[in-house]
């Protein structure tokens, strides 16, 4: 049996979001946040088309998750999955689809894709029916876990000792909070239906990062109120205080809103 499972983190942050996953038999996207021109520069990175690409999940309607995927679906005929909610409103931003493309996801479920498993869960965002995705192949997991306030026992149950993980690191508290947002935007952002701060994410990666994991993404990045390094030192110092491995037992690394990180083995 082949279990070659690779992953790369197309686009990740406040201005775009794109994930690569591919398996022997699969070639699949997660939310297509940018336009589909830079999509396919982004593709090309990393050596693939989105020719090949068979699938498109989507976690929720906001722009930063969606602004490519009308295009995607008419210009190459993918099939596109969200739940009901997220249908009911997305579908007015991203244009016309065939019919038979629009495909119902619901949070909770486990859809089997040959050699692929997905499986979705639902957080905490102020979107309609806002979920995530765990990608199981040949024994191995992939976690994705951004676009929320806080984290639930539940979820954070279902994540426990991923083999990889994409972590929500949105924000630095301080910044945010002394930046120039107005203090409503500021509310949402800090409030248990907005973002991860890095400490938050670093706390949660703090409990659910096991024997298996061995590579962890820091995704989400807001460009007004983080930096790259101060969220990886962060994230760094938080793990090794909790007496984890960090670069050791497991890699951290870091993503990009416009640069594909290396298509990775898990």
């Amino acid at each position: 049996m082949n279990d070659e499972f690779k992953v790369s983190m197309l686009a990740s942050g406040s201005s775009g979001n794109v994930t690569y996953i591919e398996t022997p038999e699969h070639k699949v996207l997660v939310d297509a946040g940018l336009s589909g021109k830079k999509i396919e520069t982004l593709m090309q990175s990393i050596g693939r088309s989105l020719n090949d690409v068979d699938q498109l999940f989507v976690t929720h309607e906001h722009v930063d998750h969606i602004k490519g995927v009308g295009i995607l679906a008419r210009k190459y005929g993918m099939p596109v999955y969200a739940n009901e909610k997220t249908w009911q409103v997305m579908s007015d931003k991203i244009g016309t689809i065939n019919p038979e493309q629009k495909q119902i996801f619901e949070a909770g479920q486990t859809k089997l894709f040959g050699d692929l498993d997905v499986e979705s869960f639902s957080v905490s965002h102020d979107a309609a029916d806002p979920q995530f995705y765990l990608f199981h192949h040949a024994n191995k997991t992939f976690a994705m876990l951004t676009d929320t306030g806080y984290v639930s026992g539940q979820v954070a149950g279902l994540i426990n000792n991923a083999d990889a993980i994409l972590m929500e690191a949105n924000h630095d508290v301080a910044m945010l909070r002394y930046g120039g947002y107005a203090w409503s935007l500021k509310q949402r952002i800090l409030g248990d239906e907005g973002h991860l701060s890095n400490e938050d994410g670093a706390l949660t990666l703090a409990n659910i990062i096991g024997s298996n994991t061995k590579q962890v993404y820091l995704g989400h990045l807001s460009q007004e109120n983080n930096q790259v390094p101060l969220a990886h030192l962060t994230v760094e110092q938080i793990l090794q205080e909790n007496d984890l491995g960090v670069n050791h037992d497991f890699s951290l690394f870091d993503t990009n809103p416009d640069r594909a990180t290396t298509l990775a083995s898990i």
